[in-house]
């Protein structure tokens, strides 16, 4: 459940910019500010039942975006790779150039 709620925080991350407002800001207090169905509906003016609904339609959206477009599957394998070049140069015996090592940093640096 912590894996989903995680995930579902980091694509809204992501897409939340292209939900509608009234949804976004649903997800936002279920996910982010952790409120309960009941606290929403009540903030929001609605029933529990159109809150969970509608955070069960995003959660499918957000997923089918995700499908499609990639976005944080493509971050997270960019923050694997400047991992993985941060370890190989790390624990690289042999000195690298200073040059080298610059332009590598800041390759690094914008994988994240």
């Amino acid at each position: 459940m912590f894996e989903k709620n995680l995930q579902i925080g980091l694509l809204l991350d992501f897409y939340g910019d292209i939900l509608p407002e009234k949804r976004r800001s649903l997800m936002d207090l279920y996910y982010n500010d952790d409120l309960s169905l009941s606290e929403i509906a009540d903030e929001a003016g609605v029933t529990r039942q159109a809150v969970r609904e509608a955070i069960k339609k995003t959660e499918s959206e957000l997923f089918f975006y995700e499908e499609k477009l990639g976005l944080l599957r493509r971050f997270t394998e960019a923050q694997a790779c400047a991992g993985r070049i941060r370890t190989l140069c790390d624990g690289s015996t042999a000195p690298l150039p200073d040059e080298l090592r610059r332009e590598i940093e800041s390759l690094v640096g914008i994988l994240g």
